[in-house]
């Protein structure tokens, strides 16, 4: 199958999205599909190579094409929907992939006897996010217009009624959508996914060396609805456990947040804040610690919408795992499992679970071993293998 993606993004990048839209399109191309991925330029000089910048190696199947920049943002935004929507009438393509609303838009407008099937990837209803990030992000000065929610709303209700399937990433967001918008046929749900992973160096049977500290580790952004600032709490109260963050971006006031917490809070030397890292160099610094950390708040985009990369990166690792007690994360992990649930946004809850964890190793290795047996099921090959049953769903339309 002869299948476009478009991603209204610079590439590489490297935020989560990239990494899923990379591992996504190249995983598909695996299956035999021949895949185009269209993006904006990489404003890096040179411009990094994207294969090697996430690690991934190359198959001939997948070809990334970069849409030149033209004007400031709105007209980028403009060239880029405009060349995707030509290419996909003018080139020759069976199925149209995205998780771009404003494409996806145009195309539901265009009857299906005169473009390719379309597949939608919904990450969240356009207009609750919209409406909830800017609080989220600390920006509330950003708050949409009441009309630029009233026109994401038409544009959801448009995509839902006309894909010839629709994705979702978790099963609570396809309740959501069918209760706002109505009920409708050929709706999959397909979670992200992450590589399989080595086991790293830290003990793994069990046993434990006394001079070994635990040490408990958050992966990816530092927003404070991520539950960062409830992780640094919880190290705190948990004397017995270090800390690992792997990330913080120097251009957000994120980095400078945390950093300024963990010095009111003295945890000194026993926090490490990597910043930024590539992609492929984000799984040495995770194979470093016992414990991963998923401390999200309760928000609706947490509770409904979320199926975070670093949650499959954890259960690759095989390590066991501290995460709130959510809807859209209890559709993966099973408390005492996979995993210790713990109330969200709670520091205390979540403190005594690390200092549980850290006197019992061998409870560690139970729910790692099962975080790792649970991973077989959330690959990036996996995932391709169920987007193929939309797709085929959405041809035979």
């Amino acid at each position: 199958m002869i299948i476009l993606s478009l991603a209204d993004t610079r590439f590489p990048i490297e935020r989560a999205n990239g990494v899923q839209t990379m591992a996504t399109c190249r995983a598909m191309a695996a299956r035999g599909h021949h895949v185009t991925l269209l993006v904006r330029p990489d404003p890096a000089v040179p411009p990094r190579d994207p294969f090697q910048f996430y690690g991934v190696t190359p198959v001939p199947t997948l070809m990334i094409e970069t849409v030149p920049a033209m004007g400031g943002a709105a007209g980028r935004r403009v060239h880029l929907l405009w060349t995707g929507l030509r290419r996909t009438l003018t080139g020759g393509v069976d199925l149209v992939f995205t998780r771009d609303l404003g494409l996806a838009a145009l195309l539901a407008r265009i009857p299906p006897s005169r473009r390719p099937r379309l597949v939608y990837e919904s990450h969240g209803i356009a207009p609750v996010v919209s409406a909830s990030m800017p609080a989220l992000l600390g920006r509330p000065d950003l708050a949409p217009s009441a009309r630029k929610i009233a026109r994401l709303d038409r544009r959801e209700a448009l995509v839902w009624t006309r894909a010839d399937a629709y994705v979702t990433i978790t099963q609570t967001l396809a309740d959501d959508l069918a209760a706002r918008y109505g009920a409708r046929d050929r709706v999959f749900v397909v979670p992200d996914g992450a590589s399989p992973a080595t086991p790293g160096p830290r003990p793994s049977d069990g046993s434990v060396d006394a001079s070994t500290r635990v040490r408990a580790a958050y992966a990816g952004h530092l927003y404070p609805w991520k539950g960062v600032d409830v992780f640094l709490h919880a190290l705190a109260a948990a004397p017995d456990v270090d800390g690992l963050i792997v990330g913080g971006h120097p251009g957000e006031p994120d980095l400078a947040r945390v950093t300024a917490l963990a010095q009111a809070l003295n945890l000194g030397d026993r926090l490490t804040i990597t910043g930024l890292l590539a992609p492929h160099d984000v799984a040495a610094a995770l194979a470093t610690a016992d414990i991963f950390m998923l401390p999200n708040t309760s928000t609706a985009i947490s509770e409904r919408y979320t199926s975070p990369l670093k949650l499959f990166e954890y259960l690759a690792r095989g390590g066991a795992i501290i995460a709130s007690d959510l809807p859209a994360l209890r559709e993966v992990l099973t408390h005492d499992v996979t995993a210790l649930l713990v109330p969200p946004g709670d520091s205390a809850a979540v403190a005594t679970a690390l200092s549980i964890l850290a006197a019992d190793p061998a409870r560690r290795h139970r729910l790692g071993e099962a975080a790792r047996s649970l991973s077989n099921d959330y690959t990036w090959d996996r995932r391709a293998e169920r987007l193929d049953r939309a797709f085929a769903a959405a041809v035979s339309a």
